[in-house]
């Protein structure tokens, strides 16, 4: 855990999307630790292989870190993904073919911890991941 708390003390929220604006993003390291890490890595990194799906067809934790696609993704998506799991927050966005592991956690983590977790995990990208990721927004 010490690269990830090394990590929140660097990060620049200057880029965050408007969502991550104002969050505890220690808070959300510690309920990443908690919640997270155990599939997504103490840093970040995700499970080996993870883009090579299981004989199941479901593909291991990606990374959150820059090396993943976690920023390719509007912070509304990783909200509902992280809230409803992967399969039901794709089934509502008419993806079709995809299986994800991913687990809800509507009945684990409020809405504003997952913001935490999220906002957390967006401190750590570097700054042409995190401009990217705010670019996938709205506008407030």
């Amino acid at each position: 855990m010490r690269y990830v708390f090394g990590l929140v003390m660097v990060a620049s929220a200057s880029y965050a999307s408007h969502e991550f604006d104002g969050r505890d993003i220690v808070s959300g390291a510690a309920l990443y630790a908690e919640h997270c890490a155990s599939c997504h890595g103490v840093d970040l990194e995700g499970q080996p292989d993870w883009r090579v799906a299981d004989a199941d067809g479901v593909l291991p934790a990606p990374p959150h870190d820059e090396t993943g696609h976690t920023w390719h993704h509007s912070s509304q998506h990783l909200f509902d993904y992280t809230k409803l799991g992967g399969q039901e927050a794709l089934t509502r966005m008419g993806v079709q073919g995809f299986t994800s592991g991913m687990p809800g956690f509507a009945e684990t983590l409020s809405d504003g911890e997952i913001w935490q977790i999220l906002a957390f995990i967006a401190s750590t990208w570097p700054k042409r991941q995190a401009e990217v990721q705010a670019g996938r927004n709205p506008k407030h």
